[in-house]
């Protein structure tokens, strides 16, 4: 693992020193040009744009030269310590490049603006080594200078990778140690700075203006999705971004658009276009950023921003869309006026959003200093019984939702129970909890809409009749028996019993007691015994979910009806010649979940026990080219069934996503369902150290950090879904 991790800062660094590069390309010619009649740019504007450009290189390419031969020759006593160290104290450079970075970038922008010959030396062909194939683009130097500014913030992460895969005992580790507190103590200082700026500033408030609602909400832009913080306030609806903190610094927020709430309408999902994201490389992303920030400085200069007009937003929560349309619709029936507002009454409103937010956490993200995760992790068993006090004859159904680290999506849904003023649906289901603290209901009245023939547009008119919801409270829930329980919503009450299972339980994988069964048996004696390469199960579901399951919402996420499942168990187990028929007859979230529970089931994940240290190793990776190499490498080592079964699972999940505007699962989704469920160790492999001196439990935790992962960089599924089939 510290090759693997060296390895992949090596490349890194490959990258950062054609960056540096590729900015002193135009550097040597301009600067001879400036001795003769007509120069390019001043001596002056050339001394401010590269400051301390050839110095980094310079430094890093020592670093590099140093590394390189070292892992070359590599052995388990190699040390490595006082390249870093040495890296850390010349961080000064660093210091001073920071400082004059905002006037770089100004003064390269003047430039390109007042200066056409400028203009064109300054976009420059950077050539990029890909995994695959090796491409060149253009980018530019503004874009450039920002690439030292992301390096030295990366010097912690790359330190704390390192450090987690050296013993005590050897020799480089109060080296690394040095190099990091150096590193921390650089970040800190100028975390600092920037703090008693932000704090000497003043914000004006408006005297009538009250926030009534914030939340994280998912913005659809050209096809694209961006992260939002959007505040609801008393006469306007703002929309703000949440700025990149580096190295620790406080959140910031740049305004994206508002909306007066006189002039906020709803559109509903049937008006929809479905839309494609596009694959942008980051070179290209940075110079449209660059692009764009020339954009944004022309509009600034304008006395009135003009409010924007159509935005659309995604949730995976009815529930929570239902409060974001009560709480708007009842606040527009006592605003009167149409607010306009000024860039710099934008700027001052944005600025006071950072005391006014009540949502801190970004949903799916975690504070890794805490020991304990909030919430419950396991499975919860929920049987919707009845509902009463409706007044007239409906067709009901209901839907259950959970949380997920703050997020909250739509986990199960019975069956429609038609014209009855008391529907008794006696439906149970099992849910997976991953840092779950709260159930919700809704209940829908099924409205049948003649104009529209296919489902989707179906159900977009369903009607939400009541909602409610309850907490899940680890000393409520520890027995193992079942609890009744009634969630009153609108006058209508649904009854209903709910028992949970920790992981510890739910999630030990326990040899089958049936030698000729299929669940809980090794994957290799299932293929030997039919002579296949993938178990018979895993085709027979993927192809039923193919037929007929690739466009439901929520494939492999919402949960199917337990007694469905469990019929579908036996009748694998015990070689049903009618367990197709069965599987054609019933609804295919049943199916999902049956695939799911098998692999659950095995007596080993798909990964292998034998495998997993490495696995949950590679995954806790900050650098991405080291966790790509290492991800990679061990997915050829697998056992030819569990490979094999592997690639025809993940070749299926790419056709799932590629459906993502029908069936709402993204590659983020499904990693996030069956990351876990994959690569989780039996229970007499679940504690594994990540220091030879300092073993940790993974239970729990585990999960906790796999879902981080998922969040922010992407967990195991997702980055082979990238790199394999893309």
């Amino acid at each position: 693992m510290r090759k693997r991790v060296l390895s992949g800062i090596l490349a890194t660094e490959e990258s950062y020193l054609s960056h540096l590069e590729a900015l002193l390309l135009p550097m040597k010619p301009l600067k001879a040009a400036a001795t003769t009649s007509q120069p390019v740019l001043t001596v002056a504007q050339i001394e401010t744009i590269f400051f301390k450009v050839p110095e980094l290189f310079e430094i890093h390419k020592e670093f590099y030269d140093g590394l390189f031969p070292r892992i070359q020759q590599w052995s388990h006593h190699q040390r490595v310590g006082d390249l870093f160290q040495k890296l850390a104290s010349q961080l000064g450079v660093y210091r001073a490049f920071v400082d004059n970075y905002e006037l770089a970038v100004e003064t390269a922008e003047k430039c390109c603006q007042a200066n056409t010959q400028f203009a064109e030396i300054s976009e420059v062909r950077v050539h990029m080594k890909k995994t695959i194939r090796q491409s060149a683009v253009f980018i530019s130097v503004a874009a450039l200078l920002y690439k030292p500014v992301d390096r030295v913030t990366r010097s912690t992460l790359v330190l704390h990778d390192l450090l987690k895969h050296t013993p005590t005992s050897h020799p480089d580790l109060p080296l690394l140690q040095d190099a990091l507190r150096i590193s921390q103590n650089f970040l800190s200082s100028i975390n600092e700075e920037m703090t008693n700026r932000r704090q000497s500033m003043t914000v004006k408030k408006g005297e009538n203006r009250q926030l009534l609602k914030d939340s994280f909400i998912v913005e659809l832009v050209e096809g694209a999705r961006k992260l939002r913080h959007v505040f609801l306030f008393s006469d306007l609806l703002l929309c703000a971004k949440l700025k990149k903190q580096i190295g620790g610094k406080s959140q910031q927020y740049d305004s994206k658009w508002y909306i007066p709430l006189t002039e906020l309408t709803f559109q509903g999902p049937e008006e929809t276009e479905p839309l494609t994201i596009p694959q942008v490389p980051d070179e290209e992303l940075d110079a449209m950023k660059v692009k764009i920030s020339h954009l944004r400085s022309e509009i600034q200069r304008e006395k009135v921003i003009e409010p924007t007009r159509d935005q659309n937003f995604l949730t995976s929560s009815d529930f929570e869309r239902a409060e974001w349309k009560e709480i708007i619709k009842e606040q527009q029936n006592k605003c009167l006026k149409t607010s306009t507002l000024t860039s710099m009454e934008l700027q001052m409103l944005t600025s006071s959003c950072l005391k006014l937010q009540t949502v801190h956490h970004i949903p799916l993200s975690i504070n890794k200093e805490e020991d304990e995760s909030p919430g419950l992790h396991g499975f919860l068993n929920v049987i919707v019984h009845s509902a009463s006090g409706l007044k007239q004859s409906l067709n009901l159904y209901c839907t259950m939702e959970v949380d997920s680290f703050g997020f909250f999506s739509n986990k199960a849904k019975t069956r429609v129970y038609r014209y009855t003023t008391e529907p008794k649906w006696n439906e149970e289901f099992e849910i997976d909890l991953e840092g779950s603290q709260t159930l919700r209901l809704l209940c829908y009245e099924k409205c049948y809409n003649k104009t529209k023939q296919n489902k989707e547009d179906g159900e977009s008119t369903d009607r939400i009749m009541g909602k409610g919801q309850i907490p899940l409270d680890p000393q409520t829930l520890q027995g193992k028996d079942w609890q009744r329980t009634v969630i009153p919503m609108n006058g209508i009450e649904v009854k209903l019993s709910i028992k949970f299972t920790s992981r510890e339980f739910s999630l030990k994988r326990m040899p089958s007691r049936k030698p000729m069964g299929v669940f809980g048996v090794k994957i290799s004696t299932v293929t030997k015994r039919e002579r296949s390469k993938v178990p018979y199960i895993v085709r027979q579901c993927l192809e039923e979910i193919e037929r007929r399951g690739m466009e439901e919402v929520g494939i492999y996420r919402v949960s199917g009806v337990a007694t469905d499942i469990q019929a579908l168990k036996t009748a694998f187990d015990t070689n049903n010649k009618d367990v197709s028929v069965m599987m054609s007859e019933m609804d295919v979230n049943a199916i999902a979940g049956t695939l799911k529970l098998y692999f659950r089931e095995l007596p080993e994940p798909l990964f292998t026990d034998e495998l997993y240290p490495n696995f949950a190793g590679g995954i806790t990776l900050s650098d991405s080219v080291a966790k790509e190499s290492c991800m990679l490498n061990l997915l050829l080592s697998l056992p030819e069934p569990n490979l094999v079964t592997f690639l025809f699972l993940l070749d299926h999940l790419k056709r799932v996503a590629e459906k993502e505007s029908i069936n709402k699962m993204s590659l983020h989704n499904l990693a996030t369902v069956f990351g876990p469920t994959l690569l989780r160790p039996a229970e007499k492999d679940s504690k594994i150290p990540t220091n030879p001196t300092q073993p940790i439990s993974m239970g729990d935790s585990w999960s906790l950090e796999v879902m981080a992962q998922v969040s922010h960089k992407g967990l195991l599924l997702k980055l082979f879904l990238y790199y394999l089939l893309y």
